[in-house]
């Protein structure tokens, strides 16, 4: 969906300076990679310098030119020092992508509280943060892209995950007052992406209090058709964008049946915390980096994924699918 006040970039993507938050793992570093394929100038942040530097030097040898710089996204001062940082090496700001985040599963009060404040300023202050700084090289130039990584978690809340649904809630809610306000200028864009289940390592990077081992609900998307559609939208910007099939019945479900989703989502996690392999307890990279498993995939493969949670999976969409079909029928 795209704004009626809005206009195309025209600028081809190898004149384009991007910024890249979240950049040393997951979807970050598939989007940094990306971009560098096209020759974009590409500053990349995240906690960890090494890792950084390591996908900065995969960017140069995919032919782009591109700046590690080693950034807390809940520090404001280290944003802002980010944008003049980006600005210093490409002469400009064209793009400005919030994907870092974090996570955590596990009962309201078994997290500790500064866990869930670490969350919600990781995802949802870190984001406001990042527009914050950028939007006056932007305003400036009358011209610039912010893409919001978001999730279905922006639409159903998450059961188990209470800060992560109140930072997705609250993203969804900042995109869309931060894009009403900048109507003014049809250069300006505010973009949101909204995936359901992927393939990344912040699920092994996740805190974990539910004491069972932590896996995405298959079948999941790649990091890099992802990054994909983040290239695509610094082009062809457009409000809001749902990724995959799954992702866009969650939305259509919850639009039609509010709680239905929800209420799925919890009973298959009491029931998977009855089953699911044990596991420690862990704050995870909440609070602290953890320096492992920063790839691009996260190993979660379709060939990973049992034939039984598969055929749950299945016959929960059926289900819904089934009662949309009669709420339809009742309508009618």
């Amino acid at each position: 969906m795209n704004s009626i006040f809005k206009q195309k970039n025209t600028l081809p993507l190898n004149q384009q300076v991007v910024v890249i938050t979240g950049a040393s793992s997951g979807v970050g570093r598939a989007t940094a990679l990306e971009f560098a394929r096209y020759r974009c100038t590409v500053i990349l942040a995240a906690r960890q310098q090494n890792e950084l530097e390591e996908v900065a030097a995969i960017c140069q040898k995919l032919g782009a030119k591109a700046l590690a710089v080693p950034t807390d996204i809940t520090d404001e001062n280290a944003v802002n020092a980010l944008a003049k940082a980006a600005y210093d090496f490409g002469g400009k700001i064209n793009v400005w992508v919030n994907i870092a985040g974090v996570a955590t599963m596990g009962e309201f009060n078994a997290v500790p509280m500064a866990e869930h404040e670490k969350v919600i300023r990781t995802n949802l202050l870190g984001a406001v943060y990042g527009a914050y700084a950028v939007l006056p090289y932007f305003k400036k130039q009358e011209s610039g892209t912010i893409i919001n990584m978001n999730s279905v978690g922006g639409w159903v809340a998450t059961p188990y995950s209470l800060s992560y649904s109140v930072s997705k809630f609250g993203l969804r809610g900042y995109s869309e007052a931060l894009r009403a306000e900048l109507y003014r200028f049809p250069q300006i864009h505010v973009c949101d992406v909204f995936p359901a289940f992927l393939d990344t390592p912040g699920t092994r990077h996740a805190g974990n209090y539910l004491g069972k081992v932590l896996k995405p609900v298959p079948p999941v998307t790649s990091t890099t058709k992802i990054a994909s559609v983040i290239v695509g939208l610094a082009t062809e910007p457009r409000n809001s964008v749902t990724v995959g099939a799954v992702a866009g019945l969650i939305r259509l479900s919850n639009a039609l049946l509010p709680g239905v989703a929800e209420f799925f989502m919890a009973k298959g996690l009491e029931t998977y915390m009855k089953i699911g392999q044990d596991a420690p307890v862990t704050s995870g990279n909440i609070l602290n980096p953890t320096g492992t498993f920063n790839q691009v995939s996260g190993g979660y493969t379709s060939k990973t994924i049992t034939e039984k949670r598969v055929n749950t999976v299945a016959g929960i969409a059926a289900a819904t699918a089934g009662v949309l079909f009669l709420i339809s029928k009742i309508r009618k």
